[in-house]
């Protein structure tokens, strides 16, 4: 497809604006410099919208235009303490005028901080269940988000709109497939080679990745994208996103069957210990950049990619040419419940 065909697929689906887009591209030259390897980019979605910036901010756009078109006035979502896609989501129903549910399987934490202050504030009702199990890769993603439909909509009442962790639904990855068109339409501006040019961004619940992989295979382009699993947190999880990417392509009229074995994803090697665990290399690696760059990663999604990141681009994984994009999804109020162990 030619991006005006993409982008002319993608209008039937109901969407809000709720980002400034496009999001910079821009060179990371000090860094570069530093590594003496293949030249870094930076795609700067933290700069997204609404409720503090990230990544979410593309598929909400798709995920609440659907909620509003069905006359929906209530939103369950869930995800873990620091969930950016929860925050995110508060924000954006908040702005809306709909009343958010956030779930979290985990005990109230005596004090809220972080991205739980920010949902407190921006009004969501917090529901917090110590469930005891899920986010160990004892249960795939599908069936974790059966699990909490069935134990949330009671709670909640009727009319409400369940919307997967992370938006884990084939609407929600359309932010991502329109961000396709968007990198491309860069790529071109900036004169880069697109077979030279990869996109590394952390991976947590895959609907990033599978948007924007999808989203290439739809253009054609020969750009690349590799995740990086932040969080260990489902078990099979490279078939869950293949299966997803195929349902984007299905939805928008190209079917085609992508494999577990294809999924472009380095898989628990850099999440360390486990989701939202400090990782002593992330703390390093968001260090470097900052002093490097002036930008600020978060521990539990992006710093953890970036350290990955690193040490990819360090054992010499690319070739000198490349162009290597990396994907800052935000996450900023998930730094602030980790600063007594940052030092």
């Amino acid at each position: 497809m030619t991006p005006e065909q993409l982008v002319a697929a993608l209008r039937p689906f109901p969407r809000l604006t709720l980002n400034h887009t496009p999001t910079p591209l821009q060179p990371m030259l000090r860094l570069t410099a530093s590594l003496g390897g293949p030249t870094l980019w930076l795609k700067r979605d933290d700069e997204l919208g609404p409720g503090g910036g990230g990544n979410k901010g593309r598929p909400l756009e798709f995920l609440l235009g659907e909620v509003v078109a069905q006359g929906k006035r209530k939103v369950i979502t869930f995800g873990g303490l620091q969930s950016n896609h929860a925050r995110m989501t508060a924000a954006a129903c908040a702005r809306l005028g709909l009343k958010t549910h956030l779930f979290f399987f985990e005990k109230r934490p005596s004090l809220l901080q972080g991205n739980l202050l920010l949902d407190q504030l921006l009004g969501a009702k917090l529901h917090f269940i110590p469930f005891g199990g899920g986010g160990d890769a004892s249960l795939t993603l599908e069936t974790t988000i059966r699990l909490v439909r069935l134990v949330s909509w009671p709670l909640v009442g009727p009319g409400a709109y369940f919307m997967p962790v992370g938006g884990h639904t084939a609407v929600g990855c359309l932010g991502y497939v329109a961000a396709a068109v968007e990198i491309a339409a860069q790529i071109a501006a900036l004169g880069l080679e697109p077979a030279r040019v990869t996109i590394v961004l952390p991976v947590g619940t895959g609907v990033t990745l599978a948007g924007l992989w999808a989203g290439f295979h739809l253009l054609g382009s020969p750009v690349r994208v590799l995740g990086i699993d932040v969080g260990k947190l489902w078990r099979t999880f490279p078939a869950s996103i293949a299966r997803l990417a195929s349902e984007v392509c299905g939805l928008l009229g190209q079917p085609h069957h992508f494999t577990a074995a294809e999924v472009p994803i380095i898989e628990k090697t850099y999440v360390g210990n486990g989701y939202a665990r400090l990782r002593a290399e992330a703390v390093e690696a968001m260090g470097l950049l900052a002093r490097l760059e002036g930008v600020v990663l978060d521990p539990v999604y992006s710093g953890k990619a970036f350290a990955g990141l690193l040490d990819v681009v360090g054992n010499g994984r690319f070739a000198p040419d490349a162009q290597i994009i990396f994907l800052h999804t935000g996450g900023l109020p998930g730094l602030w419940p980790y600063a007594d162990q940052m030092i």
